[in-house]
């Protein structure tokens, strides 16, 4: 299972260490006892390590891939043998690559990163299983002191079911990804868009011209609140997110959105849609359909 792992990011097998997921991951922030910086857009595991000042090396944490945008970037680079962010400079860098491993190509050791984090279910794996890659020579200390398992990174009696379904769900990831499955996704995702804005022009896709993940659209309709948006498409058979998946039944809004430029009421009306392998052209099509109706309504009860 790690060789399964290792091989879907580009890492060697002795550079990943298991974990209970990417959040418990991120914690190794904590344990470098640097500064860390952090990504304006990144999830909330990563910003729950930010911290100003301590000993030790700076630290900037990045996502790879948004998760609410699905927006694809690596705004940093190795200068003199430190990164230069949007944050500044650090030491070393740790990127999230949660929701970008097995939907588009990535290599750990290509990236030259530090560290990276990810979750087995987003690759279609078991909950509550997941990653720290660090790289070869790096010492980081100790995630959890105990037994000394994980060669001393990650103490604890290993979940073996959940590896072994997380290796073997990173082996048929990088499969699909060969394949061309997640290109199929990104056209269902480029056939929804195009469904609603021929309805619709009232409609603000976000990252449209960037690159994205191919199975998320995440699109603002200003003035129609994002969790009346959930609720309604909810009613409707439809099962959405006002941000990322993991802040469902949170009302708020984005905070990705509103580092992003959009002001508050905006970043309140943005909804996140996200597809997969099982999704088929009939699916878009009717959510599309749906969601217009819905969106007709509101037009006119505002009117």
């Amino acid at each position: 299972a790690r060789a399964q792992v290792a091989e879907a990011v580009g890492a060697k097998p002795a550079e990943v260490v298991f974990t209970s997921g990417a959040t418990e991951a991120a914690s190794v922030l904590a344990r470098l006892g640097g500064p860390v910086t952090v990504e304006p857009t990144a999830h909330d595991a990563l910003w729950a390590q930010r911290r100003e000042g301590g000993g030790g090396p700076s630290t900037c944490a990045m996502g790879l891939a948004n998760s609410e945008t699905g927006i694809v970037t690596f705004p940093a680079a190795k200068v003199g043998g430190r990164w230069a962010t949007g944050e500044g400079e650090a030491d070393l860098l740790l990127l999230d690559v949660t929701q970008a491993v097995g939907r588009v190509p990535f290599s750990f050791a290509w990236s030259g990163a530090d560290m990276a984090v990810m979750s087995a279910h987003k690759l279609g794996g078991p909950k509550g299983v997941g990653a720290l890659i660090v790289r070869d020579g790096l010492d980081v200390g100790t995630l959890l002191p105990g037994g000394g398992q994980e060669m001393g990174r990650r103490s604890g009696t290993q979940n073996v079911i959940g590896i072994a379904g997380f290796g073997a769900a990173a082996e048929a990831a990088l499969r699909d990804l060969a394949e061309g499955v997640w290109d199929r996704v990104a056209q269902l995702r480029n056939i929804l868009e195009m469904s609603l804005v021929s309805g619709s022009k009232n409609i603000i896709f976000v990252g449209k011209d960037s690159r994205r993940l191919p199975n998320t659209s995440c699109f603002v309709y200003p003035g129609w609140k994002g969790e009346t948006q959930v609720m309604t498409m909810d009613l409707a058979g439809f099962a959405v997110s006002a941000g990322s998946a993991c802040s469902s039944g949170k009302v708020r809004a984005s905070g990705v959105l509103r580092a992003m430029g959009f002001g508050e009421a905006d970043a309140g009306s943005a909804i996140r849609v996200s597809l997969g392998p099982l999704t088929r052209e009939e699916d878009v099509l009717r959510f599309a359909e749906a969601w217009l109706t819905k969106e007709r309504r509101h037009r006119e009860r505002a009117a």
